[in-house]
């Protein structure tokens, strides 16, 4: 790569250091946690069908590369530090850019990672029985937390996700390098891990049928009316977070070498490539698996709907492997939640540098550590915050609560690209959204029924959602209050 150089842009002290290759696996590897290994039994649950259950995976994949093909255009456009948050606030004001930021801090980035870190640490218990939720070290007893108590517990298990949590921000200080070297090193270990899954799902289905229950019902339920459709919506909530933080490549633009080409290229390659994987994976549960389970000597028989936990991945690596199928799974998912985790500890930091930067956060986390030239007070600053939510227990239920959220904010920066088309004709448009205006259109179409699926049939934890983005406009006007720059 050669010697970094300071950049001279709007973001100050930020280093150019990410060729195409880092971007990519930062979009990969922040993509890739312990979501595709899991999630296909909540989703068969709930469609009842393989058919439908492969048509989410499709549905999100198309989702997930058509928001990033439209988000290319505008990292061409406004390659800085924070990405996502600078795009809603050139196309919308500083409000839309701090909601968006304000939401990221509070429980879409810090909750994911939290949730990652965990599920790090529940993998290697398998290998370190003391690693464990039941090992409980300390307790603070319990606080009310919307309609119920939650439990203030250091059990093993949060330890562990703790320590990993400050490890990987301490050694992000260190350097933009070092942080893209982990992620680098992670990023390819995963996918050839999901890359072995795939392989070994092609050897197997040589020498073994589909499970008869499978193709006996394998569009049971598929009516194609608004019902099925709406069914389907709903079911994608865990296809789009295993597919989620793709865009956190645009967290880190201004330290993007050529990011008017790299930043476009890395977002399509990254998502189209985990997509990809993502669906293949999930035929290898299915052609390893029965889908629905069945009853054997008067226990149900581990399917796609009942595995243990919900820990589907691990149930086909012992079908096809036997014994040690579960060790290596567990192995695996270890190294794609480490890399995961690193990649989203290292991205989200920008985006509370470039708010403070703003005089929207605390000035202090707008620092840059001179030697180093990383955000050290924001990135401490997230792991201290990632770290409550893990003593919580209550990260997946956050998550559930701002997925409407959360789809509102790619409907938004998606809108962005219509309108900074009419209000900035003039500006440079190294890369243009493909298929504009048709392709954005479409992103915005899905996206509005799943957010209708979504309120209609989870109105509470919608609304619960909106509710956490809406108490941020009270700390905006705290913050311009404050009597700071205004972001420009």
């Amino acid at each position: 790569m050669g010697n970094p150089q300071i950049t001279a842009d709007s973001q100050p002290g930020l280093v150019k250091s990410l060729g195409l290759f880092d971007s990519t696996t930062l979009v990969m590897g922040s993509m890739i946690g312990s979501g595709v290994f899991i999630v296909a039994a909540d989703i068969s649950r709930q469609v009842r069908s393989p058919g439908l259950f492969f048509l989410t995976w499709i549905i999100s994949g198309l989702m997930t590369v058509i928001a990033a093909i439209s988000y290319g255009e505008l990292a061409g456009m406004m390659p800085k530090a924070g990405g996502q948050y600078v795009y809603l606030r050139e196309a919308f004001g500083p409000l839309f850019g701090f909601l968006y930021g304000w939401t990221l801090f509070l429980v879409i980035q810090t909750g994911t990672v939290a949730a990652v870190a965990v599920a790090f640490g529940k993998f290697l218990g398998v290998f370190v029985p003391w690693v464990s939720a039941k090992t409980i070290l300390l307790n603070f007893g319990t606080v009310p937390f919307f309609h119920h108590s939650v439990a203030l517990t250091v059990s093993s298990l949060q330890l562990v996700a703790i320590v990993v949590l400050f490890f990987l921000s301490v050694l992000n200080i260190f350097g933009l390098r070092v942080g893209a070297g982990i992620q680098n090193v992670f990023t390819v270990l995963k996918v050839g891990a999901l890359i072995g899954v795939v392989v070994l799902g092609i050897w197997w289905a040589f020498g073994h049928p589909v499970p008869s229950s499978s193709t006996q019902t394998f569009w049971q339920g598929a009516h194609w009316d608004l019902t099925t459709l709406t069914l389907v919506s709903v079911a994608l909530v865990g296809p789009l977070f295993s597919s989620d933080a793709w865009n956190n490549v645009t967290f880190t633009g201004s330290e993007v070498v050529n990011p008017k080409r790299n930043l476009p290229l890395s977002l399509f390659l990254g998502t189209t490539t985990v997509c990809v994987i993502y669906f293949l994976c999930n035929w290898a549960y299915y052609r390893a698996l029965p889908f629905f389970g069945a009853m054997q000597g008067g226990l149900m028989e581990q399917g796609i709907q009942h595995a243990a936990e919900d820990r589907v991945a691990t149930a086909a690596a012992q079908v096809m492997l036997g014994g040690h199928g579960a060790g290596l799974m567990a192995a695996a998912i270890m190294v794609s939640t480490f890399g995961c985790a690193n990649g989203m500890l290292m991205a989200g930091a920008r985006v509370y540098y470039a708010m403070a930067k703003d005089g929207l956060f605390f000035s202090s986390v707008g620092n840059v550590d001179s030697k180093h030239h990383t955000p050290a007070t924001s990135l401490m600053v997230q792991a201290v915050w990632a770290a409550l939510l893990t003593l919580t227990g209550s990260y997946y239920e956050l998550l559930d609560y701002v997925i409407f959220a959360v789809v509102l904010f790619y409907f938004l920066t998606i809108a962005g690209v219509f309108r900074l088309r009419k209000t900035r004709p003039e500006a440079p448009r190294p890369y243009r959204a493909w298929g504009y205006p048709v392709v954005p259109l479409l992103y915005i179409a899905f996206a509005s029924f799943v957010e209708l699926a979504l309120l209609t049939h989870k109105p509470g934890r919608s609304i619960a959602g909106l509710s956490i983005v809406a108490i941020g406009i009270p700390v905006y006007y705290f913050w311009r209050g404050r009597g700071t720059s205004s972001p420009a």
